[in-house]
């Protein structure tokens, strides 16, 4: 089963984070609410700096603007912060 169907089969309206497939690490169940992918953030960031050659700042600026600040709804995915 890939990513995509596993998503589905916890909400089918969940949203993924294209392009972004190494970094799912799972669900949020949430109180009340319909439970969302999760993508490890700092996977996230190495994939821009691996994937696009961006520099630490560049894709820090980019994640937060264009994927963090994304609001797509209620579905929208998560991203989590490790505590090191």
């Amino acid at each position: 089963m890939n990513s995509n169907d596993w998503i589905a089969a916890y909400n089918e309206e969940a949203l993924l984070a294209d392009g972004f497939e190494e970094a799912l690490i799972g669900i949020c169940e949430r109180a009340g609410q319909d439970p969302i992918a999760v993508y490890d953030r700092a996977k996230c960031l190495n994939i821009l700096i691996s994937r696009d050659g961006m520099s630490k700042e560049e894709a820090q600026e980019y994640f937060e603007y264009n994927i963090v600040g994304s609001d797509m709804g209620e579905n929208t995915p998560g991203f989590i912060t490790f505590i090191s």
